[in-house]
C-alpha cells in the first residue's frame, strides 16, 4: 500500500494567481508558510519557517481566489508532487507543490479586518420587548 498524503496549517504569504487553463478548468497558485518552534541544547528559542507551494484545481481555485488572502490561515490537504525540468544552463531543476484537494479557511471575522464583506456570517440576534423587561426576584420558582 504507498500513500501521499500531506495536511498543512500556515499563513498565506502570496496573493493568489488564478488562472483558466485551455480547456476552462480553474487553477490557483499561492504559497503558505508554516513555523515551528523548538527550544535547543543550549535553551535558546529556535524557530524555523518553511515556505510550500500549493496548487488548487477547480471548484476550490476559485473559493481560495475569493475568499483566501495574504497572511490568512488556512488548512490545505491532499498530495505532493515533484516537477522537473532543464534550466538554461542544461542542469535539471526540481519543485516539490502541494496539491491541495481540501482547504478550511481558518480566520474568523474577529481575527482579520481583511475579509470580504460578503463572507458568511451568522446574523444578530434582535431584541424583543420581551427581553428588555426586567425580571423580579419573586418571579423565579426556586
Amino acid at each position: 500500500m504507498d500513500l501521499n498524503k500531506v495536511q498543512i496549517i500556515g499563513r498565506v504569504t502570496s496573493e493568489i494567481e488564478l488562472r483558466t487553463t485551455p480547456n476552462w478548468q480553474n487553477v490557483a497558485n499561492l504559497s503558505v508558510a508554516t513555523n515551528r518552534s523548538w527550544t535547543d541544547w543550549s535553551w535558546m528559542k529556535q524557530e524555523q519557517a518553511e515556505f510550500h507551494n500549493v496548487i488548487l484545481w477547480g471548484k476550490i481555485a476559485e473559493i481560495a481566489s475569493q475568499y483566501l488572502q495574504k497572511w490568512k490561515k488556512v488548512y490545505i490537504e491532499w498530495r505532493l508532487q515533484t516537477k522537473s525540468w532543464e534550466a538554461q544552463d542544461g542542469s535539471k531543476r526540481y519543485k516539490v507543490e502541494i496539491v491541495g484537494e481540501n482547504m478550511i479557511l481558518l480566520d474568523s471575522k474577529q481575527e482579520s479586518s481583511t475579509q470580504p464583506d460578503n463572507y458568511p456570517t451568522k446574523p444578530k440576534p434582535t431584541k424583543t420587548k420581551k427581553d428588555e423587561e426586567e425580571i423580579n426576584i419573586e418571579d423565579i420558582p426556586f
